[in-house]
């Protein structure tokens, strides 16, 4: 036994020295024989250059025959039913387009195709309403304005017989025709003009302009309607964000003591830029008027734009509060603006001094990178009532007559350069800004709109502007009929007042890129710009259905817009195309009845509804 012991423990010994010393590396063998080479792969798809080129189509086109009536303002999408929503406000109804047949090809005669057909949604002109108390009240109800759509509910937002008193929220269940039941009415503010539906299908978001009627006589506040659904239900009455002690201010240098009165928060609204064009005694919550709603994604929080004030409000959904942002100026010594409407060309050059208030109308929401970001189309817009008026001319500025005012030397050799009253005399501006320092001395100018789209953060700092572009590639592409009006065929018509008017926007995905839609009001143009990065927005596509050959006249101020005793001629209008785009609603291929991204668009003052296929080229 003791030998074999000894044995092993030599044994282990002579391993683990072994394990201790490295032996020197042998020398390196021959390669060896080259592999066979594989089978070749299949080429990868072609990329593809940014930005994008599209392909716009009308494929659908539906006309009222009611023109200047606002027969076709702001239109929706009911996936079930596959029909388009247009708010006829000419005869107080809903217009239920099918889309159930619509083509992929593109129509023959896009202008005056009239190939799709409607059945009318009616409502009633009183409804039922809750008040603070629990008791029911008959409510009077003037026209709608606005309707929204989130799976099969339908919100009807309706104003007051006079538009100065409360107005209401209808609610119906859709059926798969289109067809609705009433569920039940809420009552809103005064003047509903929009409302939205939050992403999720929580609460129904409702902008009460409160405009004032023209003679003052009457001023209601401006004010945001919050209604709750409990699974498809609303509750009887609305929360409301109040344009007064619902107003807030982030700011860490300010306590809550610096904006508990009107005049404090007037003071400090005025000094971030906020204009506030009123008579004198009028509060912050009457001179604010809130125009257009858009929600972000997680539904809690949403933003409202301030046309006329050049700003737009933050909604806290959680903690019911405002926080009112102004929006800055543009400067029209960098970009260039056709300012008059004499000389009946398209003419651009810059004007030092000469700046543009953003004031958007329609505004829409997107995500990038998890952030949320705010499209804003930048028509502008003045208060202008019998009782008070903020809208001049330029030339109104230095007539004795008017204002008798001197304008600064800068300004002045502006003026005499560019053809006086005929020249940027013609600008219209607002009188609210004008002196501020009452020395008697205008050193600068503030016209309405900005002529453009823009992008704002989620702190409404603006990080995309289109500058000049759709005045640029407006004149390129129609000529002298760039700015023309929509009530006739003249070209530079609007040069003077907001140029074309961006009214409408709305934003969506195609192809996993996401795009911007604007239209304007006046010249009919739809703009498309590349926004997946919104630190990288790029022009793509523009397009125009008009006939601007067609000679027609029609005035949207009178109660008859086509009166020959007027001077009107509505004769040839339907052969005129679409006039007057008010609201865009974008459909996603997923949802769209013939499988491709779509375009809804209506059109006040032609009464018509388009319907655009957008696909890439």
């Amino acid at each position: 036994m003791n030998l074999k012991h000894s044995l092993l423990t030599l044994a282990l010994l002579s391993v683990l020295a072994g394990c201790s010393l490295d032996g020197e590396d042998g020398n390196q063998g021959p390669a060896g024989t080259p592999g066979q080479d594989g089978a070749p792969g299949q080429d990868g798809n072609a990329g593809k250059d940014l930005p994008r080129d599209l392909n716009i189509e009308v494929v659908g086109r539906f006309n009222t025959g009611i023109y200047g009536k606002s027969a076709a303002e702001i239109v929706q999408f009911h996936a079930a039913s596959k029909a388009a929503f247009a708010i006829n406000a000419a005869d107080n109804q809903i217009e239920v387009i099918s889309l159930a047949s619509l083509p992929t090809a593109a129509v023959g005669s896009p202008v005056t195709d009239n190939s799709l057909s409607s059945t009318a949604f009616t409502f009633p002109d009183s409804v039922s309403v809750k008040n603070t108390t629990g008791t029911a009240v008959s409510l009077p109800l003037g026209e709608a304005n606005s309707i929204a759509i989130y799976n099969d509910l339908l919100a009807i937002a309706v104003a007051g017989k006079e538009k100065t008193a409360t107005g209401a929220v209808l609610f119906y269940s859709l059926d798969g025709t289109g067809q609705g039941s009433f569920i039940k009415a809420v009552a809103a503010g005064a003047l509903p003009d929009m409302l939205t539906f939050t992403p999720d299908g929580s609460k129904v978001l409702v902008a009460n302009e409160g405009e004032p009627d023209t003679n003052y006589n009457l001023d209601p506040e401006g004010s945001i309607s919050v209604i709750s659904l409990t699974e498809g239900i609303p509750a009887d009455l609305a929360d409301d964000i109040n344009l007064s002690t619902d107003m807030i201010f982030s700011s860490d240098l300010l306590s809550a003591a610096d904006y508990d009165t009107d005049a404090k928060r007037r003071s400090l609204l005025k000094a971030s830029g906020v204009k506030l064009a009123a008579p004198t005694g009028t509060t912050v919550a009457q001179d604010l008027e809130p125009e257009y709603i858009a929600v972000a994604a997680d539904s809690k929080t949403a933003y409202v734009s301030l046309q006329e004030a050049n700003a737009i409000g933050i909604l806290n959904l959680d903690e019911m509060t405002i926080e009112v942002k102004a929006l800055g100026l543009k400067d029209w010594g960098r970009f260039g603006i056709d300012f008059s409407n004499e000389d009946e060309v398209a003419s651009f050059r810059t004007l030092p001094n000469v700046y543009g208030m953003f004031q958007p109308d329609s505004i829409a929401t997107y995500s990038w990178n998890g952030a949320t970001f705010i499209l804003s189309a930048n028509e502008g817009d003045a208060r202008d009532w019998d009782a008070y008026s903020e809208d001049i001319r330029v030339k109104d500025i230095v007539d004795p007559d008017e204002f008798n005012l001197t304008l600064s030397t800068t300004l002045q050799a502006l003026y005499d350069e560019t053809g006086g009253k005929d020249g940027l005399g013609r600008l219209k501006v607002t009188s609210a800004l004008l002196d501020p320092d009452n020395d008697g001395v205008v050193e600068k100018l503030h016209a309405y709109g900005a002529r453009s789209f823009s992008i704002w953060d989620q702190n409404i700092n603006q990080v995309f502007d289109s500058g000049d572009d759709f005045g640029r590639i407006g004149a390129a592409v129609l000529g002298n009929n760039f700015n023309s009006a929509h009530t006739e065929s003249k070209g530079d018509n609007r040069s003077d007042d907001k140029g074309g008017e961006p009214e409408a926007i709305d934003v969506g995905e195609i192809a996993g890129r996401v795009y911007a839609f604007i239209g304007q009001e006046r010249s009919g143009d739809l703009f498309v710009y590349d926004v997946t990065n919104p630190f990288q927005a790029a022009f793509v596509a523009h397009y125009n259905n008009r006939n601007f050959n067609v000679d027609f006249e029609l005035d949207d101020d009178l109660d008859n817009p086509c009166d020959e005793n007027e001077g009107m001629d509505c004769s040839q209008v339907p052969e005129a195309g679409d006039l007057g785009p008010e609201s865009i609603k974008f459909i996603s291929a997923e949802h769209s009845p013939n499988g491709n991204a779509l375009l809804l668009i209506g059109n006040e003052v032609s009464g018509s509804v388009t319907v655009y296929q957008i696909t890439e080229k």
